[in-house]
């Protein structure tokens, strides 16, 4: 498959995940600047994130800033339930920017979506469509960090994406203080999403993952975001036991996997490994 060919079929794969959500995404305009701020403002608190000129500045120099609004059925998903959004409203806003440690790469540092229309797939559709992009311009990896105990965005990324944990960053940010993380620990996982690799296809045509062989693991809860809220203490714990599965996983040179009950597998298969 040459560039054009991958870049061609990466933007079919965005549209037709937009037209099931929806939505449309792209750049965004220069006058939706400030709702792309008002997004992450929303998401992580006002003034955590980066500020108007900077957006701009990214936005102009052909950094990925782009947004989600709804189709132009209104947001009318592919199951005809009725718009869940006003015209024109910014559902979605991500951005990226690119870098070369470790190889030229896009680092997608931002990408947030509006309460109300989550669980539609809008923040998967934002990665497709940064991938479509990176393709068009011969940028074969995007990067970025998750939060390893948020369980719904691991899957995103390793299961739904087809990403993979590249490395495993304690306390990467420091101590954030914002609307999502307040005094927690910021340990971060970074994915690399090799584009046109053997995972990533095999991910985004849906198919299978392999059963992972297994050395060892860790246990997810199904929502570590509402255990902080409700139950400080019980998050502190598990994370610090996290701390050290994670840094014991890191030092054995092995890779967290997800597996069918969405508890991570530590492993030393091949990442592209192909399903039995």
């Amino acid at each position: 498959m040459t560039q054009l060919d991958g870049a061609q079929e990466a933007g079919r794969l965005a549209d037709a995940v937009d037209a099931r959500s929806g939505i449309r995404t792209r750049a965004a305009a220069a006058d939706e600047i400030g709702a792309v701020l008002a997004r992450f403002d929303a998401t992580w608190g006002e003034g955590r994130g980066l500020d108007h000129s900077t957006i701009r500045a990214l936005a102009h120099a052909g950094g990925t800033v782009l947004v989600a609004v709804p189709d132009d059925d209104g947001g009318v998903d592919a199951s005809g339930t009725p718009p869940f959004a006003a015209p024109g409203e910014v559902l979605g806003a991500t951005l990226g920017f690119l870098g070369w440690s470790g190889g030229v790469h896009l680092h997608s540092h931002m990408n947030a979506v509006a309460p109300a229309a989550r669980g539609r797939g809008i923040g998967a559709a934002l990665k497709l469509r940064q991938r479509a992009l990176c393709l068009a311009h011969g940028v074969e990896e995007i990067r970025w960090t998750f939060d390893p105990l948020i369980r719904r965005n691991a899957r995103m990324n390793l299961v739904r994406l087809g990403a993979e944990v590249a490395d495993y960053l304690p306390e990467f940010y420091g101590v954030l203080g914002d609307e999502i993380s307040g005094s927690d620990r910021s340990d971060r996982f970074e994915v690399r999403w090799r584009l046109r690799s053997p995972r990533a296809l095999r991910a985004l045509a849906g198919e299978p993952a392999p059963v992972w062989r297994a050395t060892s693991g860790f246990a997810l809860v199904p929502d570590f975001e509402a255990l902080r809220r409700e139950s400080p203490a019980d998050a502190a714990a598990l994370r610090t036991a996290s701390v050290e599965a994670f840094t014991r996983m890191a030092r054995a040179g092995l890779r967290p996997e997800l597996d069918a009950a969405g508890d991570y597998v530590f492993t030393e298969d091949d990442a592209d490994r192909e399903a039995a």
